[in-house]
């Protein structure tokens, strides 16, 4: 016998229909926080960026394909990591079904990471994906758009992350905690795996100028994930106890 509160479907209907006002609601404030991102200000980026592609080194304007919005995923994949991170992984299987149609709705898709360009082919080949992946290894990019720490600012505090300044990072102790395990996964030692950081960046083009338009991090990225947003409709939600995801080639190993 289930512990769940039970009823009649007439009881059912009824808080069904007063959770639907409540749905409504955050719909209507989903499409007021949608306008008022596109009303941020531009910020014109002068600086020179260069990427590693499958098309050889392009510039960020060359990113976009000819398109005039571009959108970046800054994937957690570091030069010392081993295999890509499986929390951006389990967020980046949605990108194949969903790139096609933004390309053919003047937006541009691409993962972003430090790895080098070989490290990212091989990864993408392991996992079937083909969207496009460019590699900033050797650039500025990640440190500028908050998604890097370097070693120094680890260890004494002052990097930016989610639009807050952070403290020296504590470093995981004996190899334990969910960090731990996802940096275990990565191939990587935690504070290793912490030096980079989730996000994503969304740019314009106009005029042959590049404009930075907006960048969220950590629970800003909830929405771009879309196993959650199945798991928050599933009768137990997200139901989770410590990392329970794996890449989608690793399940069938547990």
């Amino acid at each position: 016998m289930t512990r769940h509160m039970t009823g009649t479907r007439e009881e059912w209907l009824a808080a069904r229909l007063e959770l639907l006002e409540a749905e409504k609601e955050l719909t209507r404030r989903s499409d007021e926080l949608a306008r008022r991102r596109q009303e941020l200000p531009w910020v014109r980026i002068d600086k020179e960026y260069r990427f590693e592609t499958d098309e050889g080194s392009v510039s960020l304007a060359g990113l976009f394909g000819g398109r005039s919005q571009l959108l970046v995923y800054h994937f957690m994949f570091g030069p010392d990591y081993t295999a890509g991170c499986p929390s951006c992984s389990a967020i980046a299987d949605g990108f194949n079904g969903f790139a096609v149609h933004l390309a053919n709705h003047d937006v541009m898709l691409w993962a972003m990471s430090r790895a080098p360009l070989t490290k990212l082919q091989a990864y993408k080949r392991r996992m079937g994906w083909t969207f496009p992946w460019a590699s900033s290894f050797g650039s500025d990019f990640n440190l500028d758009f908050n998604v890097r720490v370097t070693e120094e600012q680890q260890r004494e505090g002052g990097a930016e992350y989610n639009y807050r300044r952070e403290h020296a990072l504590a470093r995981e102790s004996g190899g334990e905690g969910p960090v731990a395990e996802i940096a275990a996964m990565a191939g990587t030692d935690a504070a290793t795996l912490i030096r980079e950081r989730p996000g994503m960046s969304a740019f314009a083009f106009e005029d042959g100028v590049v404009y930075h338009a907006y960048s969220a991090y950590a629970r800003g990225l909830d929405g771009l994930w879309g196993m959650y947003q199945w798991l928050d409709r599933a009768p137990k939600g997200r139901n989770e106890t410590g990392v329970w995801w794996r890449r989608h080639d690793e399940y069938d190993k547990r």
